[in-house]
């Protein structure tokens, strides 16, 4: 491989193609399934332990999301920003970019875990539906807190390629590590070779030490790939602090979003925590499922996003900006096709996947499936607009928008739900449905009108 980014298409013709958006999308799909799969597997493995292993580890889970939320977070507005400065082909900026995003990473991951640390155990005790699941959950919550600091490290250099094209380095650190999570996982959770069995702790060392193997290989390529901005003098500012300050300025909204995002769904999360034990292990499944199938979807939006931002960066006309957002949204309308065909698949498997579950756990599961099917294709629309806007520094509307939505609407909704009127898991998991159809207007109505087209990247 080279020792230097990777130049995408984009950079070579005038009007990119949806074919473009595949070349950068397809391994950051790929990543971000065996990621979110990696959830999949670990709630698949615990399951044959029962509901309430189950419900442990999806506790633990909602609460360390709050910490890899903002570390998500701070990485895709790095991803955005590494990509405008790919786009100027300004070696200072490219350095200044990862320089700056490390660090803010970091420290993001250091503050998360000693939040977690000090503040976890007494919130899965008030959120618990039994005391053996508070049990099961401190101990896979007090081991998992050393994924976060590998996280930290490891998304923020994963922006980084995927912003310079280098999206298939990601994707083969997750090829490393997702086999080892799942043979320690399966190993420890069930007391194989003479070890002991930890149970649902013994999924939480599976992520740690996969994790330390994913971040040496992300560590070794980075030195490869970009270790020539070393020999780079200068930064974007006049000295590291004030170009922190900018990254910062800049990251702020877009870090804003999505951690408001995932604040907001872990939120929901342990609010689905007060429902009926079955209803809670039911959601607790296809939690997962959602994430994993819509980052076919969700990825497509940001390979988007980081070819609008290199286009910007260029300075290119509208009419090149406008041919290749129409050839990225047809393909994100076959991808939310490809991901309500997933989604059929999993519901119709429920009873042959989950078979250790009791029956009313599996129908709750079969039920969700006219919700399923129809989520994918709102949700994607909006992704596209959401990452266009992003990507020409339109940060602000989007996360007025978001943050309106998740917590004017969807967080309440979900607490009325579920605490007062006390709703059927269907109708709850129907709130993100109703979420999506309420941003659709503002947000397409906002890209139609253009001034996207004209942003001034380079300012």
């Amino acid at each position: 491989m080279s020792t230097k980014p990777t130049k995408l298409p984009a950079r070579t013709v005038d009007a990119p193609t949806a074919r473009h958006v595949f070349t950068l999308a397809w391994p950051m799909t790929i990543k971000a399934i065996f990621l979110h799969g990696t959830v999949v597997i670990d709630a698949y493995l615990v399951a044959a332990l029962g509901e309430t292993a189950l419900a442990a580890i999806g506790l633990a889970a909602a609460i360390a999301g709050f910490v890899l939320g903002a570390i998500q977070a701070f990485s895709n507005a790095m991803q955005i920003r590494t990509a405008q400065a790919f786009g100027t082909g300004n070696a200072v900026y490219l350095k200044s970019a990862v320089a700056a995003g490390m660090a803010i990473s970091i420290a993001v991951g250091i503050i998360g875990m000693v939040a977690i640390l000090l503040l976890g155990a007494p919130v899965i005790s008030a959120l618990a539906p039994s005391a053996e699941v508070a049990m099961l959950a401190r101990n896979y919550l007090a081991i998992f807190c050393l994924v976060i600091l590998g996280e930290a490290v490891g998304q923020c250099i994963s922006s980084y390629l995927n912003a310079c094209g280098e999206t298939k380095v990601p994707l083969y650190s997750l090829c490393l590590s997702v086999p080892v999570n799942v043979v320690v996982s399966i190993v420890l959770i069930h007391g194989y070779w003479g070890l002991p069995a930890l149970g649902v702790a013994g999924a939480a060392v599976g992520s740690v030490i996969a994790v330390a193997v994913q971040v040496a290989f992300l560590v070794f390529r980075l030195v490869k790939v970009a270790g020539h901005l070393r020999q780079i003098r200068g930064w974007r500012e006049l000295s590291f602090v004030r170009t922190l300050l900018r990254h910062l300025t800049f990251s702020l909204p877009i870090a804003a979003t999505f951690l408001s995002a995932a604040v907001s769904t872990q939120v929901c999360a342990l609010i689905y925590a007060k429902m009926s034990l079955n209803e809670f292990a039911a959601m607790t499944l296809i939690a997962p499922w959602i994430n994993m199938t819509g980052t076919v979807g969700m990825q497509w939006a940001i390979a988007t996003g980081i070819i609008v931002a290199q286009l910007l960066g260029q300075q290119k006309d509208s009419a090149v900006l406008d041919r290749f957002l129409s050839s990225a949204w047809r393909g994100a309308i076959i991808a939310s096709a490809g991901v309500a065909v997933l989604l059929l698949m999993v519901c119709l498997s429920a009873n042959t996947l989950y078979s250790d579950l009791s029956i009313e756990t599996r129908g709750f599961v079969l039920a969700f499936l006219p919700i399923l099917l129809i989520l994918p294709f709102p949700k994607g629309s909006n992704a596209i607009c959401g990452n266009t806007l992003r990507a020409s520094g339109d940060t602000i509307y989007v996360m007025n928008l978001f943050v309106m939505a998740q917590w004017m609407f969807r967080v309440p909704a979900t607490a009325l739900a579920v605490l007062y009127f006390d709703l059927g898991v269907v109708l709850v998991l129907s709130i993100q449905l109703w979420e999506e159809f309420l941003k659709f207007p503002a947000f397409h109505r906002r890209l139609l009108l253009g001034k996207w087209k004209r942003a001034q990247i380079s300012d």
